[in-house]
């Protein structure tokens, strides 16, 4: 069980993290979950967390939030618990609705914020879905110039210069990139058809590092880039 040493103080943690284990978009991929959890077990964390839509896919919605309640993990609201919340877009394929939950599920995803601020000994990161409260934001590998500039999300947290970090999801793709003092990380996905993965980002030796889950009960190192 990983212990948070910090303060909480609304949706922003006080206590210098060093080492976080990150959950990509998760979509009810319950088995890949647990056996990412078990893997983090060993990893020496001072955080888990995840970049929200937990919903909306092949496996157990209630067995997934129960696994994340019972490791701590520090979530956020993705644009599917969003909808779900809405009864919007349920017409996607695996989406949940109000009865695929247990009371407990519900209120679970009641409660989750749309970001959270940490302190790490590397500077502030922000744990979002999208880019900040836009949930459906996000830069994605060979996103070209103008794309990058046309990105207001993007820049908005830019030039606030409130962070040094931000851990997202979103377009379940891996990706570390940095805008002027900003380094971005993507934590890709749990869900099986899109190279499904977690994430360990060392603030303390500035690296993040990606481990592929190709099966539901396998982890394999895949890369390792230097912040």
């Amino acid at each position: 069980m990983i212990n948070i040493r910090s303060v909480t103080v609304d949706n922003i943690y006080t206590g210098r993290l060093r080492r976080v284990g990150v959950l990509g978009d998760i979509h009810c991929e319950d088995d890949r979950l647990e056996t990412a959890l078990r893997f983090f077990e060993t990893g020496r964390l001072d955080l888990i967390c995840s970049v929200g839509d937990v919903v909306d896919g092949p496996g157990d919605p209630n067995r997934t939030i129960d696994l994340l309640i019972e490791h701590n993990v520090e979530c956020v609201r993705g644009n599917h618990e969003r909808w779900l919340l809405k009864s919007q877009m349920r017409n996607l394929p695996d989406a949940n609705t109000y009865f695929d939950f247990k009371m407990s599920s519900w209120e679970f995803m009641i409660r989750l914020p749309p970001w959270r601020k940490f302190e790490t000994v590397a500077g502030a990161m922000l744990l979002c879905h999208g880019l900040g409260e836009d949930d459906m934001a996000g830069v994605r590998p060979g996103d070209d110039k103008l794309t990058l500039l046309s990105n207001n999300a993007l820049w908005d947290l830019v030039y606030s210069q409130e962070y040094d970090f931000v851990i997202n999801g979103h377009t379940h793709r891996r990706l570390v990139q940095k805008f002027d003092d900003l380094t971005l990380i993507n934590a890709g996905t749990l869900f099986r058809e899109h190279a499904p993965c977690c994430l360990i980002v060392d603030f303390e030796s500035r690296v993040a590092e990606y481990f592929n889950l190709p099966g539901e009960d396998k982890i394999v190192e895949a890369e390792r880039i230097e912040l």
